[in-house]
């Protein structure tokens, strides 16, 4: 089927992505967005923007370059650098715009008065300057670039002033601007009035303190963002967390792929910090006079009336006295779907492992731990209490190298058995294993989830934990961690026959397609057929072809669909009978659920795995089945909910653009109506 689907029918992975980015800068200009989260959409936006800028940007460079050659094995169909920079040059824009035309009026309508772009008022130079002196000076730390004899290295995503003073004579200087020491926002009380500085502007403002008998002739904000990739051969020899160790410590100096700077720098001085920096081959962005605005994150203001209204976690299962958590599950399958429900009970799942006398053995899997993981120690209680504990820690999870490295060293001084997967193969599976004996026989209790074990990320992830003591299933896993225990590549993948479980590498995706073809046959039969998945991303060509002979089939899908999407939907004579829909609200959606309509008998999957190429072809990720029939129920209420939103709910349309949904009726503001559906039925029990 793939080879029929022309090429031009798949949007572009990174346009797609820079349009959900955009789709979250739109939620800081919403008017029913309250101030406080407004400016907490800015940050998220420029935080995600970096990391395109590292992660994506130096593909994207790559194809532009090899555009460039008469003869090479890759078909450049588009300019993909140019469109993704007009993009992010107009969403920019957008972001000034909000800041200057929403957020700021807002702000001095509360009497906080945020120093955004103009000069510090007089009456707060005082305390400024004693800030400054006492606080700011000891971490500043210029550098002369007139006379250094070796080339200054702007550290990765960190600030700094290019200046030109003379004193003597013309210099040109770097001052760095110390954000990762010091707080990005200053807060100053006067009555009933707030006054916000940038740090960047309180050095502005002194400079006459740090450079003395000096005329400053030009003073330009600018930071550089370089590559995060990680270069891992499967030929690496020796323990892989040394080398990605090594890897680790080269990071933040990786190749520059962006040079964001405050526009009016000099022809010859922009020569000279090239040339300087080796930012030949970076990508030159102009920018505003403030970079790094996700530190927006932490802006010093917290007025419950200009935040979102909290919602108090619900707690789920219902504790009861003397009864554990394993008899809870003994007794029917649990899901838990943080944030609306408290995370305790998972936490609580671990911890009753670790101190049950009757479990012996316990194996999970951890791919980013929070960085005060009770869950690990609650692990390495669990060792020191003659427990076996298995724990395969993913050591390539992007940005949290370090910190699984340093949990893992910990949990290895204490007696757990640490394993890590193969060079060239990711475990994304969230799966854990407790086995107990009871008499003489072995119970088996476990968690499957499509997020990670981490209880910070699950204050604002929704996610599904599944907790189950359905031996079979269980089994499956069980193993499954004997063959990750064994770190080879599944190469024999057809040895292990999977009844329950979708494992990439294994099943999973010739799994996917059966279900699809089962509801073409279905169609093809006269009966229904429809499917309906929630993703973060859908990029794999494969399942979205497969996704495309369904729809021709009459087969009617409906897709919601947070970050990429490659699906063009709704072409006709391809892919009329597919919609798609994102969501973006208080909550990020992370969850991955499937649901095929099987001639009404329904089956549902949950999962770790997004249909991505990495996901399907380089993971190990573990999907699995919902059997029991009030959570089926539950699941479905919260899709349905999901698919009826037209508060927070857009479709993106064939030309990639986030369409607001507009319907006639009352609001249905999808996360708030699962909030209260949960509450309900909690109350209700």
């Amino acid at each position: 089927m793939l080879e029929k689907v022309a090429q031009n029918l798949f949007f572009d992975r990174d346009l797609s992505w820079l349009t959900f980015n955009g789709r979250v800068l739109a939620e800081a200009a919403r008017a029913n967005v309250p101030l406080l989260e407004k400016i907490k959409f800015l940050s998220i936006y420029s935080s995600n923007l970096d990391e395109f800028y590292r992660v994506r940007m130096p593909v994207l460079l790559a194809l532009a370059k090899l555009s460039k050659k008469d003869k090479n094995n890759i078909k450049i169909e588009e300019d993909l650098l140019g469109k993704a920079i007009e993009i992010i040059q107009g969403q920019q824009q957008e972001y000034g715009s909000i800041l200057r035309e929403t957020i700021n009026p807002q702000l001095q309508e509360n009497h906080i008065n945020f120093i955004y772009g103009h000069d510090i008022p007089v009456e707060l130079e005082n305390e400024v300057s004693r800030y400054f002196l006492s606080q700011v000076l000891a971490f500043l730390q210029p550098v002369n670039l007139t006379t250094v004899k070796s080339s200054f290295f702007p550290k990765n995503n960190e600030l700094y002033f290019l200046i030109t003073l003379i004193k003597e004579e013309e210099q040109t200087l770097i001052l760095n601007i110390p954000s990762a020491n010091l707080p990005r926002f200053y807060k100053i009380t006067k009555g009933k009035d707030t006054f916000i500085l940038f740090l960047d502007d309180i050095i502005r403002n002194n400079f006459d303190i740090l450079f003395k008998n000096a005329k400053i002739t030009g003073c330009f904000s600018f930071k550089i963002t370089r590559t995060a990739e990680i270069d891992l051969k499967d030929e690496y020899a020796g323990d892989l967390a040394k080398q990605i160790e090594k890897q680790l410590n080269k990071r933040d100096f990786g190749l520059a792929t962006r040079f964001l700077y405050q526009p009016g720098i000099p022809d010859d001085t922009m020569q000279l910090l090239q040339k300087k920096l080796n930012l030949q081959n970076a990508n030159l962005v102009a920018g505003g006079r403030y970079h790094n605005l996700k530190d927006l994150a932490s802006f010093p203001i917290n007025i419950p009336e200009l935040s979102s209204q909290s919602w108090s976690k619900i707690n789920h299962p219902v504790l009861v006295k003397g009864k554990s958590l394993y008899d809870q599950i003994i007794e029917g399958d649990i899901l838990i779907n943080p944030p609306y429900q408290s995370y305790d009970s998972v936490l609580r799942f671990f911890n009753e492992a670790a101190t049950d006398v009757e479990v012996e053995e316990i194996y999970v899997t951890l791919y980013r731990v929070a960085n005060d993981s009770k869950i690990v120690n609650a692990l390495i209680s669990a060792a020191k209490n003659g427990k076996k504990v298995f724990v395969l820690v993913e050591l390539k999870a992007r940005f949290d190298e370090a910190n699984n490295i340093k949990w893992a060293n910990k949990m290895k001084d204490a007696g757990v058995e640490i394993m890590y997967s193969v060079t060239a193969l990711k475990v994304h599976a969230k799966i854990a294993l407790v086995k107990r004996r009871v008499g003489l026989r072995k119970i088996y209790t476990g968690l499957l989830a499509t997020g990670n074990f981490n209880e910070t990320t699950a204050n604002f992830y929704t996610d599904h934990i599944l907790m189950t003591a359905h031996q079979e299933m269980l089994r499956e896993m069980e193993l499954l961690f004997i063959f990750l225990a064994k770190r080879l590549k599944p190469t024999n993948a057809d040895l292990i026959k999977f009844q329950f479980l979708l494992v990439a590498q294994f099943n999973l995706q010739q799994r996917f397609i059966a279900l699809i073809d089962r509801e073409i046959s279905y169609v093809k039969d006269g009966k229904s057929g429809s499917i309906v998945i929630k993703l973060n991303n859908l990029e794999e060509k494969v399942l979205i072809a497969k996704l495309y002979e369904a729809s021709n089939a009459g087969v009617k899908i409906e897709l919601i669909i947070r970050g990429i999407c490659r699906l063009v939907a709704g072409v006709k004579g391809m892919s009329e009978n597919i919609s798609v829909r994102r969501i973006v609200d208080r909550y990020l959606e992370h969850g991955r659920i499937f649901v095929f309509n099987n001639a009404g008998n329904e089956e549902i999957y949950l999962g770790s795995a997004d249909w991505m190429n990495r996901n399907i072809y380089r993971r190990i990720e573990v999907c699995f089945p919902v059997l029991t029939a009030h959570i089926k129920k539950q699941i479905k209420e919260m899709l349905n909910l999901q698919l009826t939103d037209n508060v927070q709910a857009v479709s993106i349309d064939q030309e990639m653009n986030n369409i607001p949904i507009v319907t006639k009726g009352k609001p249905i503001q999808s996360q708030y109506r699962i909030y209260q559906l949960l509450k309900e039925e909690k109350d209700a029990k």
